[in-house]
C-alpha cells in the first residue's frame, strides 16, 4: 500500500478560534486534491507535532476528538482517513519522561515508520507533504518522497541535505497535481 502523510497543521486544514473554541476545517482545495490522489490509489495518514499543555502533555481526549473531526471531514468529501499519529512529547523537553529520546516528534521519522508498520505502507512509493521544512525532513528520513507546501508558515529555512524536498507547491491540490504527473512519468 502507498500512502500520502499528511501535516495537519499548513498542508491539511486550517486551525482557526471561534467562540473561544478551536474550529478545524479543510483548506481551501484540500477536498478535489486529496479525491485526486484516492484516485491514484494512496491512502492518508494525518501526522501532528502537538503543542503540550502547561504540564508538558498532550491532552489524549483532545487528539481524539481531532482525528474523530479529520475523520469526519475527509468523509465527507467521500475519503477515508487510514490514520492519525500525533507526537505526544514537549517540544521544549530534550526527552520524553522516560528518558528515552523522542523519535517521533518531526523532524525524526517515527510517526511515518510507526503508521508503515501498522498500516503495511511502502514508504518508497509513499509522499510526505508538510508546510516545514521539519515535515520534508521526517519524509526523507522515513524514505518517502516530499512535497514542501509554501504557503509562508516555514520561519527558520535551516537547509541540509535531508531538507530538500522532491517538490516545492504552494497549496495542496498543486502538490496532488505534481504528484499524479510523477506518477505519470513513471509508468
Amino acid at each position: 500500500m502507498k500512502a500520502v502523510f499528511l501535516d495537519k497543521q499548513g498542508a491539511l486544514v486550517d486551525d482557526f478560534a471561534c467562540n473561544g473554541q478551536r474550529r478545524l476545517s479543510l483548506r481551501a482545495g484540500a477536498g478535489p486534491a486529496l479525491r485526486l490522489l484516492a484516485r491514484l490509489d494512496y491512502r492518508f495518514i494525518a501526522v501532528s507535532d502537538q503543542e503540550t499543555g502547561d504540564d508538558g502533555r498532550v491532552d489524549d481526549e483532545l487528539m481524539a476528538r481531532v482525528a474523530h473531526r479529520l475523520g469526519d471531514l475527509l468523509f465527507r468529501e467521500r475519503l477515508t482517513l487510514e490514520g492519525f499519529y500525533y507526537c505526544p512529547h514537549d517540544r521544549l523537553m530534550p526527552a520524553p519522561r522516560n528518558g528515552l529520546e523522542c523519535f517521533c516528534r518531526k523532524p525524526q521519522p517515527g510517526m511515518l515508520l510507526k503508521a508503515a508498520m501498522e498500516h503495511e505502507i511502502d514508504l518508497r512509493a509513499s509522499w510526505m507533504i508538510g508546510a516545514s521544512l521539519h515535515d520534508v525532513e521526517a519524509g526523507n528520513r522515513a524514505g518517502c518522497r516530499t512535497v514542501l507546501i509554501d504557503n509562508g508558515t516555514e520561519m527558520e529555512w535551516r537547509l541540509g541535505p535531508r531538507r530538500v524536498p522532491t517538490r516545492i507547491a504552494p497549496d495542496l491540490y498543486a502538490a496532488a497535481r505534481l504528484i499524479s504527473i510523477e506518477g505519470e512519468e513513471r509508468h
